[in-house]
């Protein structure tokens, strides 16, 4: 059980307080959320103190630089270089905030960078890339940095990805014996624990189950997509012009058609296959003009059709919404129009996380459990061989020994 109420447990068994910043930048690659959180383990329970979040946005021309060197788009190497120290200077500066946040102390950050590159092949995750230069996120906050949080997985058989399911799993344990009131859950029914990023990710939590999480589908990497392409604009705020368009069944019914979405988990997906270029070529396959409007509805409804089949799949009765989308209006609607009946509509603010910085939150519980040794990576979400430990360190400052040892002043080959 994860649980941010120090008060529901006992103190007895408890162990010392670790505070961790943990950043996030998602697949819509708009800005970092910068989260941290002060945890205690109390026996089998970890407690959740969050100490504060904030977002920091990107600027206009890295989110152009970024945008120009994701798939399907060509790079140079330079070019990748020049986006890694770039990105660290905006993580740095992220970690930064974190550390005012948290009132001027704290013991760890983790940056798990820009995703660039998600390599899928065959439905097998073959590597990943993230960039976002820890070194320089160490050097500016001094305190050791966790990054590149994918790979250890992706080397154990994995899709690296979604990994946010290991928070979802604790805050959602099917066994803890007191839920939040406010929930009114039935302990023995399946809950579902959505993030709805630049990709919807859906987490499964049963009592005597194995955790389920993947990647569903698009959230809003192809709804930001249209939304640049036909209103300029970075985004539908709220899903304003989503609501006053109508569904495009024909559209609709092609965009339904993706491979993916038949795809047994575990997957992931991302920007490789869900791009503006993606939406160009249903659109031109399509053979009619389709009002901006119009797209933005379809796409809404491509979201919250995915979403909901997932959910009726698992028969769950609780879907604990956050993410940027839970934002979006005529999205949220949609969902709790589907689901009605069936399955509730809530955010992760019910449970004490605020929706908006839930993935920020669950990478500092991902720098909590490689701190100490333990994998974060759930092998029934990501269909690895063996749980990860997950991540790099990047040492900074004197947390990773109470007395430095002097440096050494020669090296003697010994026999």
């Amino acid at each position: 059980m994860l649980t941010g109420d120090p008060s529901s447990t006992s103190s007895v068994n408890r162990g010392p307080s670790l505070r961790i910043v943990g950043l996030m930048s998602g697949t819509s690659y708009d800005g970092v959320d910068v989260a941290v959180a002060e945890f205690t383990r109390d026996g089998e329970t970890l407690l959740l103190r969050p100490l504060g979040h904030r977002g920091l946005d990107y600027p206009d021309d890295l989110r152009a630089e970024i945008s120009a060197l994701l798939p399907p788009g060509a790079t140079t190497i330079e070019a990748v270089c020049w986006l890694d120290n770039r990105l660290g200077e905006v993580f740095a500066e992220a970690a930064a905030i974190g550390v005012e946040l948290a009132g001027g102390r704290v013991d760890a950050v983790v940056s798990p960078g820009q995703t660039v590159f998600h390599w899928v092949e065959a439905g097998r995750a073959r590597g990943t890339l993230q960039l976002g230069a820890p070194a320089r996120v160490a050097a500016r906050v001094g305190v050791p940095v966790l990054h590149d949080l994918r790979s250890a997985d992706v080397v154990a058989g994995g899709q690296g990805a979604p990994l946010v399911p290991a928070f979802d799993a604790l805050l959602l344990d099917p066994a803890d014996p007191a839920p939040p009131a406010a929930l009114d859950l039935d302990g023995r029914a399946p809950r579902a624990a959505l993030n709805l990023g630049g990709i919807a990710n859906l987490t499964v939590v049963a009592p005597g189950a194995p955790v389920l999480g993947y990647d569903v589908g698009p959230a809003n990497a192809l709804l930001d997509a249209a939304a640049r392409r036909f209103l300029d604009r970075p985004c539908d705020l709220d899903g304003a012009r989503a609501a006053a368009g109508r569904v495009h069944p024909r559209l609709l019914e092609l965009l339904l058609a993706e491979p993916y979405y038949a795809a047994p988990p575990p997957k992931s997906t991302g920007k490789e296959l869900f791009h503006g270029g993606y939406l160009d070529g249903k659109l031109a396959a399509l053979g009619e003009p389709v009002a901006a409007d119009d797209v933005l509805a379809t796409l809404t409804e491509l979201t919250a059709r995915t979403v909901a089949a997932e959910c009726d799949r698992f028969g769950v009765t609780e879907v604990v919404a956050a993410g940027g989308g839970v934002r979006n209006r005529t999205l949220r609607a949609r969902l709790a129009a589907l689901g009605q009946g069936r399955w509730r509509l809530r955010t992760t603010d019910e449970l004490g996380v605020p929706a908006q910085a839930k993935e920020a939150y669950a990478f500092a519980l991902l720098g909590w459990l490689s701190w100490h040794g333990l994998p974060g990576a759930i092998p029934s979400v990501t269909g690895a061989s063996r749980a990860a430990v997950l991540g790099s360190w990047t040492p900074s400052g004197p947390a990773y020994a109470a007395v430095p040892p002097a440096p050494p002043r020669r090296l003697v080959v010994t026999a």
